[in-house]
C-alpha cells in the first residue's frame, strides 16, 4: 500500500483535462493512461531543476524507470480537470518520485504513485548513486524549492 506525506512546498504541479480518448466502456480513464499523467508531472518537476531529458544526456547520463505503483482511489471522467503533484522522496541512490493526483472538478484525490528512476551513463553501465553532476543541480534548486 502506498502512504505519502502531503507533497513539500518543492513540490511541482501540473493541471490536465480528461480527453475523450482516454475513457473506457465504463465512462471512466482506464488505468493504463495513469503513467501518462505522471510522465507529465515527472517532466515538470526534472526541468524545474534543469534535468530534462536533453539536461540529463548532456551530462552524459539518462534516466530510466525502474519501478512504478499506483494507488487508485477515485475515477476520473472525461472532461475532468485534475492536478497532478510530483516531488521527490529520496535522491541519492536512485530519483524516488511521489505524486498525487486530484481531481478539481469532482473534488477529491483520485491516486496515489510512486516512480523510481534509475540513472545510467550513455554506454548502458548502472549507477549505482546519483552522480554528483545530477545531485549538484537537484541541491540548487533555490529557496523554497529544497529536497
Amino acid at each position: 500500500m502506498i502512504r505519502l506525506s502531503p507533497p513539500p512546498a518543492s513540490a511541482v504541479s501540473v493541471e490536465l483535462e480528461v480527453p475523450f480518448h482516454d475513457i473506457d466502456l465504463l465512462e471512466v480513464v482506464w488505468h493504463g493512461h495513469y503513467p501518462k499523467y505522471l510522465e507529465c508531472a515527472r517532466t515538470a518537476l526534472l526541468r524545474s531543476r534543469m534535468l530534462d531529458a536533453a539536461d540529463v544526456r548532456a551530462l552524459g547520463y539518462r534516466f530510466y524507470v525502474a519501478e512504478s505503483h499506483t494507488r487508485h482511489v477515485a475515477p476520473m471522467r472525461y472532461g475532468d480537470h485534475v492536478r497532478v503533484t510530483a516531488w521527490f522522496r529520496d535522491v541519492e541512490n536512485r530519483l524516488d518520485i511521489a505524486y498525487e493526483i486530484s481531481n478539481l472538478t469532482r473534488g477529491g484525490r483520485c491516486a496515489q504513485a510512486l516512480t523510481t528512476l534509475v540513472t545510467t551513463t550513455d554506454e548502458g553501465t548502472l549507477c549505482f548513486v546519483t552522480p554528483e553532476p545530477i545531485l549538484e543541480r537537484l541541491r540548487a534548486a533555490g529557496p523554497g524549492q529544497a529536497l
